[in-house]
């Protein structure tokens, strides 16, 4: 049985907390960024490494052997691979998603960056992503970084959501207020 999402989170962030502060002691902050993505990625990608750090049937023995042939594999930072390993063998990697995200908010936030995440209904061109950013940075004062991802249920335009904010000039949410005015109407 899992942990309540407030007990996973807590613990991830400690692991965040923890990963972070060395690597910035390190001045290895990029390296950190580096890791957390390709960590995001695979696990992203790979529905058996999701199954694999959720199980509690695999011993934390063969989780931290997977997780160390993972990190070789993947050429992360010792920094990161020793974390990794820790979390096997204390039986913490179910809250790897969860520790990827923070160290990514974490860095952003040394940089000065925020994440915005992006839904449109076909693929931005480049330039669109560009002017975009610059729209959104322009708005909070900040570096955007764009998080692109493509719904054709939009139909047409775009949902933001930046921070607790959320801007959504979809076609589809056009269209069910509408829906909704014309109820109230007849």
């Amino acid at each position: 049985m899992s942990e309540p999402a407030s007990i996973s989170s807590g613990i991830a962030a400690r692991y965040a907390t923890a990963l972070f502060e060395l690597a910035k002691d390190d001045k290895a902050l990029k390296s950190l960024e580096a890791d957390a993505e390709a960590l995001g990625a695979a696990l992203e990608a790979s529905a058996d490494l999701r199954a694999m750090i959720a199980s509690p049937v695999i011993s934390r023995e063969d989780q931290a052997a997977a997780m160390a042939a993972i990190a070789k594999k993947m050429k992360l930072s010792e920094l990161t691979a020793n974390t990794l390993a820790l979390m096997g063998s204390k039986r913490r990697l179910f809250v790897l998603p969860q520790l990827v995200a923070d160290v990514q908010a974490r860095i952003a936030a040394e940089k000065g960056e925020v994440t915005a995440e992006v839904t449109s209904a076909a693929a931005l061109s480049a330039d669109q992503t560009k002017k975009l950013a610059a729209t959104l940075k322009a708005r909070v004062g900040k570096d955007v970084k764009l998080k692109v991802a493509v719904d054709e249920s939009l139909i047409g335009g775009l949902v933001v959501k930046l921070g607790s904010t959320m801007i959504d000039t979809s076609v589809r949410s056009k269209l069910a207020a509408l829906q909704n005015a014309m109820k109230e109407v007849g």
